[in-house]
């Protein structure tokens, strides 16, 4: 029987898990990573996740201390402005456009936008030059027993790993938060969200275009041109069969409702991917912690894919965590710091599942009069420049908003 002995072990090869192995890595602590499935890092290939993420600015801080900034940042798209428009009409035309400029708040953009396949090649590339982290795929956490001292894990080839810390990074449905009696609390919404790329004939000029209509928003975020083309990431959340009986269009036939439902913003849209559907629900643990373990990204907390603020959350995890292990590295995994984890996470990690939660359930509404209401909301809260400067940095995750 193989007995590891190792700093911090990770639960997940998501982007999220392979990006905190990326950073506790360069930190110095040693990391094994491991994750039940390979990463799929090829656009074409079966199972790859044809979303994508934006990162926002403070993301940056922690993807340079990783190392994966540079890797990142030749493929990413700028993300100067961020467009709202409500298409609450009675046709999905755009009855009102508001821009947000990042040029009010910072002389960066808002943030940055990366395929999720693209991340996860890129972070296994960091990976393999760091000589403390190792990643395996195709092994998972099978049994988890935790003491004061240490947490010991069984995987699922049998090997013993006795650490110090335990990340679980292994998603909504998480096997080590059940193992642990965490509990979570969930809200559906009886959506889903379509997942794809498309080309355009008017360029996106390095706007993210959150559009507004009953069933959930549709997104737009730029991406490189594809073959002399404009591009961009697309997510359209609708009401469940809505979402399923658009996947299963014929491609002429989508490319045509997805170009009416854009309100035909950047002329007509052609599919340029697979489409993938995804589900979409909040969801938040009761607590970001247990006996030696510590709870990240989709484990903790998952909303709908509003206002790009999935990922970073996630980042924003890693980020206190390591702050916590650098403070008092020989107190890495112990109560002390997992109770600081959590209540300097979960607070803020619940106040914007509540503010997403309650932006999705208005977007998906479709009575006139809160339609209507929807609209002047949106004029209102831009019409002020204080409380829009506001709005943009507590958006961005900002520090003091």
């Amino acid at each position: 029987m193989t007995r590891i002995t190792t700093d911090i072990l990770i639960s997940g090869g998501g982007v999220a898990g392979l990006a905190a192995a990326a950073a506790f890595g360069s930190a110095g602590f040693s990391i094994l990573c491991v994750d039940p499935a390979a990463p799929v890092t090829e656009e074409a290939a079966e199972g790859a996740d044809l979303r994508t993420t934006a990162f926002l600015q403070p993301s940056r801080e922690v993807l340079e201390a990783a190392g994966l900034w540079a890797r990142l940042a030749p493929h990413a798209s700028n993300l100067q402005i961020m467009r709202i428009v409500d298409a609450g009409g009675k046709t999905p035309a755009p009855r009102l456009t508001r821009d947000f400029n990042a040029s009010e708040i910072s002389d960066q953009p808002f943030g940055w936008n990366l395929p999720n396949w693209l991340l996860r090649r890129e972070m296994l590339a960091r990976l393999e030059e760091l000589p403390n982290v190792t990643f395996r795929a195709g092994v998972g956490t099978r049994d988890v027993l935790t003491r004061t001292s240490e947490a010991r894990i069984t995987l699922t080839d049998g090997t013993q790993v006795s650490a110090r810390l335990l990340v679980a990074a292994d998603g909504r449905n998480s096997p080590v938060r059940e193992t642990l009696g965490i509990g979570i609390r969930t809200m559906r919404y009886g959506q889903k969200a379509l997942a794809f790329a498309v080309t355009h004939p008017q360029p996106h000029d390095n706007i993210s275009t959150e559009i507004h209509r009953s069933g959930g928003p549709f997104t737009l975020v730029p991406l490189p041109d594809r073959n002399g083309k404009p591009c961009s990431a697309i997510v359209w959340m609708e009401r469940g069969p809505q979402a399923l009986r658009l996947a299963a269009l014929p491609e002429a036939e989508f490319n045509a409702e997805m170009t009416a439902r854009s309100g035909g913003v950047y002329g007509p849209l052609v599919l340029a991917s697979r489409r993938t559907v995804w589900p979409i629900i909040s969801q938040i643990a009761k607590t970001f912690h247990g006996q030696r373990t510590a709870l990240i990204a989709e484990t903790a907390h998952v909303v709908p894919p509003i206002g790009a603020q999935g990922l970073n959350m996630s980042l924003a995890d890693i980020r206190v965590l390591l702050e916590l292990a650098q403070a008092n590295p020989a107190g890495l995994g112990d109560e002390r710091m997992l109770e600081t984890y959590t209540r300097r996470r979960r607070p803020e990690v619940l106040a914007r599942v509540t503010g997403i939660d309650m932006l999705n359930r208005a977007s998906m509404r479709g009575e006139p009069v809160l339609r209507n209401m929807r609209a002047t909301a949106i004029a209102a809260l831009y019409s002020l420049r204080p409380v829009r400067k506001t709005l943009m940095r507590a958006g961005l995750g900002a520090k003091g908003a």
